[in-house]
């Protein structure tokens, strides 16, 4: 894609800092969501995947705040598994199951952070004209963080009416 993805905003929703009836509850959970303005709407998906995957934006989540070029930790060897063909489409009702089954593993969510889950997660998710999941890495495979995650879960939101792609990284540590 010769056009850029250009970072608009970001948030990360890190379920330490909610108090849970049930110390450590929250399993070390966190949730980091990043928005992108669409230059041109009409952008196959394919070309918005692949605009991302090479955005600096997406490379800090897999690098948990820099990519180091030469590490064996947070290298291109990860990175370079993750192109537009290894994301699948879902639909936005799959999408919002895995995202409460991942968030609700533990039990009940506190009020505010189910709103703040609502607000970056589920609120673009329903307005989403096609959802992406990508699939297998971090699952079977050792990843970027050597498995130190025992979910991980990457979805993007593509919203051609608001002009805007969002990545919700979703993880536990």
């Amino acid at each position: 894609m010769k056009e850029t993805l250009p970072h608009e905003s970001g948030a990360f929703v890190n379920f330490r800092h909610f108090a849970f009836a049930e110390r450590h509850a929250h399993a070390f959970r966190w949730l980091d969501a990043k928005r992108f303005r669409l230059p041109d709407p009409s952008v196959p998906d394919r070309d918005l995947l692949a605009a991302l995957v090479a955005h600096e934006q997406f490379r800090d989540d897999y690098a948990g705040g820099g990519v180091d070029p030469e590490g064996t930790r947070h290298g291109p060897y990860w990175l370079r598994l993750v192109t537009p063909e290894a994301y699948g489409s879902i639909g936005r009702d799959g999408a919002a199951r895995l995202l409460e089954t991942w968030a609700e593993r533990y039990g009940p969510l506190p009020g505010a952070l189910a709103g703040a889950l609502r607000r970056e997660a589920y609120d673009p998710l329903a307005a989403a004209d096609s959802v992406h999941h990508l699939n297998g890495l971090g699952e079977d495979e050792y990843h970027d963080w050597a498995s130190v995650h025992g979910e991980f879960h990457e979805l993007v939101l593509v919203d051609r009416a608001a002009r805007r792609l969002t990545l919700l990284v979703a993880a536990d540590d």
